[in-house]
């Protein structure tokens, strides 16, 4: 993928507008690579900054109920490795910036990622920009499937209209994904909740959060 294709393809993209970059596995079979839809966020000129549109993948925050910060969680690890190898190829890891991540949580160091996860600053922010649909999101059929540590995204299926998104005609329960600010104790971490709230008590290993991954793209 030359400099100019991304140019051609990308540079004029639109705060709002999805793009599709990267590939993952989103059916329940979990063999396919298909392109992985972004919503983006922001365009500086420069870089683009991207959050997927579906929650791609149920994973913890950290595999025990201890005290951890996000620069040493298993999702940022998670992320940054087999996620990043999974997704893209060596021409599109090239154009995913290394991004400096600060609103950790209190005495959380600041990380710097290829792929992160947004914090609660950012998502507030970007929130009143473009309003709380942003945070609302359902996950790909890949994401509901039951993984091998136990992992399983939790699904909206009750009697509240506003925690239900129709895509393509088709009315799908939202679901809970992970943020990487710690707002309490080190044990918890914030997540948004299927009627777009944020939220700040997520135990580190609970097994039924989303992951949205968030990147920034050269241009």
């Amino acid at each position: 993928m030359s400099d100019t294709f991304v140019s051609a393809r990308y540079r004029n993209a639109q705060p709002g507008e999805t793009i599709a970059f990267g590939m993952y596995p989103q059916t329940a079979e979990g063999t396919d690579r298909t392109p992985i839809r972004w919503r983006v966020l922001r365009n500086s000129g420069g870089e683009l900054l991207l959050l997927s549109e579906r929650i791609l993948d149920c994973r913890r925050y950290h595999r025990d109920y201890v005290d951890v910060t996000w620069r040493d969680c298993d999702l940022r690890q998670w992320l940054n490795h087999e996620f990043y190898h999974a997704a893209f190829d060596p021409a599109e890891s090239n154009l995913v910036k290394t991004t400096l991540c600060t609103d950790n949580g209190e005495n959380s160091q600041d990380t710097e990622d290829k792929v992160f996860l947004l914090g609660v600053s950012e998502l507030t922010e970007l929130t009143g920009l473009y309003g709380k649909e942003i945070r609302r999101a359902v996950g790909t059929d890949f994401a509901k499937v039951e993984k091998a540590d136990g992992c399983r995204l939790y699904v909206y299926d009750k009697s509240v209209e506003a925690d239900y998104l129709t895509i393509d005609g088709r009315r799908h329960g939202c679901s809970w994904w992970w943020l990487r600010t710690q707002l309490r104790e080190q044990s918890r971490a914030a997540f948004v909740g299927t009627r777009a709230s944020i939220r700040s008590y997520g135990r580190v290993n609970l097994p039924w959060y989303g992951v949205r991954p968030a990147i920034s793209l050269s241009l």
